[in-house]
């Protein structure tokens, strides 16, 4: 056995386990974890360590200059189309920028859609500085801007919307180049399908442009545009990270190895999962954090993401900042702090604000407010901080790279259930190991314990990303909105032209079913509706399935349902807001409100909605149909937000976490504008609509 810490590595389970325990986290609640009392760690790195970490350091300053692959891909998409497929921070927002520029110059408009909103405003934000604010909009659900601009920036859900429209009214889209990041959504189970219709509905004269990290079978997807649009698209590869990942092993005695020498463990490894990385029962406890930061802060590897199960986890990782040492030098984060305060005042108690001042330490994941986040993101990109805590989602699409990423578990939550992480998910979260112009090397470091396998991280070092299978099925909006423009028989002819049906014709696994399946879904979708009203014998639109096709919602029925029963008021904003909030909600655990609590006029207003989609809801669970559960609590919630009420005391009261609560705003928000738009048949709705979205969209959720 080689390396410094020798004496260190034969360890007994017991000790290690006090060591670097660890409690697996679902949805469910888990019980308060304990702390025992950890022992100290002397910060030291096997001898091979040496030379790899003498390259850490900072690049000189040299000009930019084009990879060839990226001027390949510009060249690629100037003439057709072009699947880019290339790691996390080689530059594929240079290819679309300079895309862009073409189409810009000759007078052209482009479309650059994303999966996430965030990511969408950061780009807005980005492009507006690069191509000036005037020539760039942004659409999303939450924000309406320029939007005549020859650039939009928006999700892939609006430029499906107006996909549609442009069906409807027969006009073609005003648009020259579409670009969709982030393009292995396309294998998304639950988003998919927003992609697949996107490239099914594009005209054929609108080059594309689809960028993405991690997809294996980007050569299928290539042959698949050609055939269905009647022209080459490019696929361009790129392996070679921009900056190179190099693994590490951190034992729990504070020693750092190599994970790997050449493709196999290091004997230190090797030796160390054998006698020692197996599961404990009993007793579980937080995972010494506070040692790990050491470690990484002795040796010049911060800034690090701790990638880590749970919310709950990111959270209490915080407590560590009172056993650190304070920031050297903390005058220039007061310094961005205070500008970044100003422009977000809510922020200015945030309990999580100590930790970040005082030792640079900042919690990121999706129950806190996208201000903080926001504000998180910015301090790091600025290099002001040491670490986050961070649930996977900050590994999809947002720019935040850091020297270290670290992974204590080899499984992670999919939604579902626990699964170990694939090697897209993997190249996500290595992604951000190392940061372009700042690093000469990027470092992930494995921490075992008991969710930890270290033979998948292994394995997962030299997987390559998954193939990408379609996600093409029917819902009720697709139904409706296609038949705006579309006869049932010529849907069929969509579908075949689907991923699915190309894949099922060349043997390909087909995530979804292929042509053949799809027609007979989408006919018992038809059915139902004509059923309800929607469509009549014919296959087309009644005047109640037209109002209701704008209705680009998941469950577009129960809020038709509602309308038809008059439930929704015109006259008062705030039970208007709060009706709508109760099809909003899409978390497990549920918003703590009793009943009784209720005010009596909010009471009555719950009852008489769920009384009206009770037969459907029951109508749509025997035609075999999944049933949304609506959530009265989420519109207790948003009734007293509407009201004007503090935003401490909503989150006081119903025991929601913050970046719920705001995303349930949000999507509120969007409900509402979908119900806003039917001013032709239902004016007096559509109107209290747009002044329940004044009343909830404000600080400290809108704030750009």
């Amino acid at each position: 056995m080689r390396g410094l810490c020798y004496k260190r590595i034969i360890m007994t389970q017991k000790a290690f386990h006090k060591k670097i325990p660890f409690k697996r986290h679902g949805p469910a609640r888990s019980k308060t974890q304990t702390r025992r009392p950890v022992r100290e760690i002397k910060p030291r790195i096997a001898a091979e360590l040496k030379g790899v970490l003498s390259r850490i350091g900072r690049p000189d300053p040299a000009p930019f200059l084009p990879d060839d692959f990226q001027l390949r891909a510009l060249a690629a998409i100037r003439e057709n189309d072009c699947l880019v497929i290339a790691p996390t921070g080689s530059g594929k927002t240079w290819i679309a920028r300079e895309a862009i520029l073409s189409v810009l110059e000759k007078g052209g408009r482009s479309w650059y859609a994303s999966p996430l909103k965030a990511l969408s405003n950061s780009k807005w934000v980005e492009f507006g500085l690069h191509f000036d604010p005037d020539n760039v909009g942004i659409l999303t659900g939450d924000t309406k801007e320029n939007t005549e601009a020859p650039i939009i920036v928006g999700t892939t859900e609006i430029l499906r919307n107006q996909l549609y429209d442009a069906m409807h009214s027969g006009q073609d889209l005003r648009c020259d180049l579409v670009i969709l990041d982030e393009a292995h959504y396309l294998g998304d189970r639950d988003r998919g399908v927003v992609w697949e219709e996107i490239l099914i509905y594009l005209p054929a004269r609108v080059n594309i442009l689809l960028l993405s990290a991690t997809i294996g079978n980007g050569e299928e997807i290539a042959s698949w545009l050609s055939s269905l649009r009647g022209r080459p698209c490019s696929v361009i590869r790129e392996e070679k990270r921009p900056v190179p990942l190099y693994p590490l092993f951190f034992h729990p005695s504070g020693c750092l190895h190599p994970f790997l020498e050449g493709n196999k463990a290091p004997t230190a490894v090797y030796e160390f999962f054998r006698r020692e990385n197996r599961p404990v029962r009993g007793r579980r406890d937080l995972p010494d954090y506070a040692g790990i930061l050491q470690v990484l802060e002795t040796f010049n590897l911060l800034p690090a993401i701790f990638f880590l199960k749970s919310r709950a986890e990111c959270d209490a990782a915080l407590r560590v900042h009172s056993r650190l040492a304070g920031l050297p030098d903390p005058q220039p984060m007061e310094d961005d702090l205070y500008d970044l305060l100003d422009r977000f005042p809510s922020l200015s108690g945030h309990r999580q604000l100590p930790a970040l001042r005082r030792s640079g330490l900042a919690a990121h994941h999706g129950g806190q407010l996208p201000a903080w986040k926001l504000l998180v993101e910015e301090m790091m990109i600025r290099g002001h901080l040491r670490a986050i805590f961070a649930t996977t989602t900050v590994a999809a699409g947002v720019n935040f790279p850091a020297r270290t990423i670290v992974l204590f578990n080899s499984d992670q939550f999919n939604g579902r259930d626990f699964a170990p992480l694939t090697a897209t998910e993997f190249r996500q979260m290595t992604g951000r190991a190392g940061r372009r112009g700042l690093d000469h090397i990027g470092f992930m470091l494995a921490v075992p314990g008991r969710y930890m396998d270290l033979v998948h991280i292994r394995r997962m070092l030299f997987a390559a990303p998954e193939d990408l299978a379609s996600r093409i099925r029917s819902d009720f909006a697709m139904v409706l909105n296609l038949l705006l423009s579309q006869r049932p028989e010529d849907v069929k002819t969509i579908f075949e032209k689907s991923f699915a049906a190309w894949q099922q014709r060349h043997g390909a696994p087909a995530g979804a079913p292929a042509a053949d399946f799809l027609w007979r879904d989408f006919l018992r979708h038809l059915t139902f509706l004509q059923e309800e009203g929607f469509v009549d014998a014919s296959g087309r639109l009644t005047a109640d399935g037209l109002w209701a096709s704008r209705l680009r919602l998941d469950e577009p029925l129960l809020l038709a349902q509602c309308l038809r029963d008059d439930v929704f008021p015109g006259d008062n904003e705030r039970l208007l807001a709060a009706l709508l909030a109760v099809f909003a909600y899409d978390r497990d655990d549920d918003i703590h409100f009793r009943e009784k609590d209720l005010p009596p006029k909010l009471g009555a207003a719950l009852r008489k909605m769920i009384l009206s989609v009770r037969p459907l809801l029951r109508r749509l669970e025997a035609a075999g149909f999944p049933v949304a559960r609506p959530y009265p609590a989420a519109g207790a919630a948003m009734y007293f937000w509407a009201q004007g009420r503090n935003w401490e005391t909503i989150i006081r009261l119903t025991g929601i976490a913050e970046g719920d609560m705001a995303t349930l705003v949000l999507r509120t928000a969007d409900n509402l504008r979908q119900i806003a738009s039917l001013q032709d048949s239902h004016p007096d709705v559509a109107a209290c609509a747009w002044r329940a979205r004044e009343a909830i969209l404000r600080e400290p959720v809108l704030f750009l």
